[in-house]
This record gives C-alpha cells, sequence and structure tokens, in this order.
C-alpha cells in the first residue's frame, strides 16, 4: 500500500511540475505582454509623444526583457522559496494577496458544491438503478437533462429572481451590505449561508445531472452480473445484497471523477460569480487573461491545477482502499 502511495505521489509531483510550465509557456502565448498593453492605452488616451526607450526601459525594469525560461525559473524559484507568485501590474499588489482573498470563497463554493452533488447524485442514481423504467426513474432522467441543458448563467438569472421575488432581497454577493467588513460571528456566518445556496445549486446542478446518469449506469452493470444472482439465491436480503456488493463495485468510477470535478465546478463559477457578484477567483483570473497580467493568471492557473491533481490523488487513494486490487496494477 506505502509503495501505492509513495509512487501515486511521485506521479502527482511530476504532473504539478510539467503543469507549471505549460501554464507558463501559455501565459506568454499571445503577443505582447502587460507593458505592450499599457503602451497602447497610453496612446489610446492621448499620451502620443512617449520617450524612445520607454517601452523598453519599462519591460526591463518589469523583468520581461529577459528570455522565458529565464522568467519561469525566477518565478518558481520564488514560489518554492518564498511563496512569492509575483506582482500584479493591474491591481499594483502581490499576486499572493490577491490570491489569499479570492481563493477562500472559490474554495468554500467548490467544497459544498461537492457535497451538495454527492448528497444528491448518489442516493438518486442508486434509486434509478434499482426502480429503473420507473416513473420516478423517467422523471429524475428528464430532471437531469434539464440540469445538463440549462447554462448556469440563465439558472443564476432565474434564481435571482425568485430571491427577490419571494424572498424580497436580491441573493448577490456572498454577503449581506452589514456583514461585508465585520468580525465574524453567528450572525455573518448565517448570513454567509444565506447567501451561498445560490450558487452551490447553480455550480453543482449540472455535476449532479451527470453523476445520477454514471452511478445508475454503473449500477445497472453490476444488478445484471451472475454473482448478485448467486448471492440472493443464498438468502441475502435485498438490501443488504445492494450495499454489500453492487453499490461497492459501481462507486468505483463514481469516486474516480473527483479529480475532474473541480475543473468543470471552476469553470462554472467563473459565469456565475460575474452574474451574481461573488468574490471568487473566477472574475480575477479572466481580467488578468484579458490584460496580461501574467503572474496573477500564471499564479491562479497553477494553485487550481494542483488542486486538480490533488483531487485525482485522493480518488486514487480512496479507490485503493475501496478496491485492493487498483494496489497491484
Amino acid at each position: 500500500m506505502w509503495q501505492y502511495i509513495l509512487r501515486r505521489f511521485t506521479y502527482m509531483i511530476f504532473t504539478v511540475w510539467i503543469i507549471s510550465l505549460i501554464t507558463f509557456a501559455v501565459i506568454q502565448l499571445p503577443p505582447g505582454d502587460y507593458v505592450s498593453t499599457m503602451v497602447s492605452q497610453m496612446i489610446n488616451s492621448g499620451m502620443d509623444e512617449l520617450p524612445p526607450d520607454f517601452e523598453q526601459e519599462v519591460r526591463a525594469q518589469y523583468g520581461l526583457d529577459q528570455p522565458i525560461y529565464v522568467q519561469y525559473y525566477k518565478w518558481m524559484r520564488n514560489i518554492i522559496r518564498d511563496g512569492e507568485f509575483g506582482y500584479s501590474w493591474i491591481y499594483r499588489r502581490d499576486a499572493k494577496d490577491i490570491m489569499v482573498e479570492r481563493l477562500p470563497a472559490s474554495f468554500a463554493i467548490s467544497a459544498f458544491s461537492v457535497l451538495f452533488i454527492w448528497m444528491i447524485a448518489l442516493p438518486i442514481g442508486i434509486y434509478s438503478a434499482v426502480k429503473q423504467y420507473s416513473l420516478a426513474d423517467y422523471t429524475f432522467t428528464l430532471i437531469g437533462f434539464i440540469g445538463l441543458a440549462v447554462p448556469n448563467f440563465l439558472f443564476a438569472l432565474i434564481l435571482l429572481f425568485i430571491s427577490y421575488k419571494y424572498m424580497d432581497q436580491a441573493m448577490i454577493g456572498l454577503y449581506s451590505q452589514k456583514y461585508e467588513t465585520a468580525p465574524w460571528s453567528l450572525a455573518k456566518f448565517w448570513d454567509l449561508v444565506k447567501h451561498l445556496w445560490i450558487p452551490v445549486v447553480i455550480i453543482g446542478t449540472s455535476g449532479t445531472a451527470g453523476l445520477i446518469r454514471t452511478m445508475r449506469a454503473n449500477l445497472l452493470d453490476e444488478l445484471n452480473k451472475p454473482y448478485v444472482d448467486t448471492a440472493r439465491s443464498k438468502g441475502l436480503s435485498e438490501t443488504t445484497l445492494l450495499w454489500r456488493y453492487p453499490v461497492r463495485h459501481a462507486l468505483n468510477p463514481f469516486i474516480s471523477t473527483i479529480g475532474w470535478i473541480l475543473p468543470s465546478l471552476i469553470a462554472g463559477e467563473l459565469i456565475v460569480s460575474i452574474v451574481l457578484n461573488l468574490p471568487t477567483s473566477g472574475p480575477v483570473i479572466f481580467n488578468s487573461l484579458m490584460d496580461q497580467d501574467m503572474y496573477v493568471a500564471a499564479g491562479f492557473i497553477l494553485i487550481l491545477s494542483t488542486l486538480t491533481v490533488l483531487g485525482t490523488f485522493i480518488s486514487d487513494l480512496m479507490l485503493a482502499l475501496l478496491d485492493p486490487r487498483i494496489r497491484l496494477s
């Protein structure tokens, strides 16, 4: 078991390093850089007479005149040695400070969305498989298709309308105005919970719909295998038989989806955050990519990608605990 964990951990570290290389290279792909964007904005604002060497001097000041491999080396060295991700030219602050402010909200929404997905998808998927072709199965299938088809931004607007129409307040942001700068208290936590359910439901709906179908298909495959008939012939009750064998085996593909849940949640969180004005990482990443604020964008992408790899590592460990045969493969 420990050899399996060590091997998977080594793969994870190597994958994160490759992701850092690709991330930094992709950020550099668009033509120009932040200095080019800044100079264009200055010219468009009416500053026609810039010093001849202004652009080169500013680029040298920011270290953008160096080869890409030198910039990458310094970036990774500062991250590993000092925990510094660079400087944000747009926000005029350290990128780490922006990440510390924005990532907790993204983590909270993602964590509650995962809990929401599992709490809904697991029991419904099991019930739909056991009651195949029943009215409930068709109903859940229809709801699942609707959840997959409705765009997140439209769902967000609908829930905003419902909250404003029937709850007398628009659930925009994560806190009410009086709690935005207030210290933590039970009242502030409850206010956060009241605002959190809308983004969690919106972001988690599409993932729930997909995992319901996954769990249903996996369990139907297991229920049709000969070992189920053998166990039933030995006198096991249907409930004991269901949970001891088919559900346990059907969970393998279900658990393996943990790794790719996070990217889909972050992608959905971007649009929802813009619509609901949420202080999460999505809008910052979008603005940084648009304005070529490379260190902020690269830092956020690296952290979120690392969490995705970490989620895959956790799913591998859970699968190894659930099915010992995986350790030998």
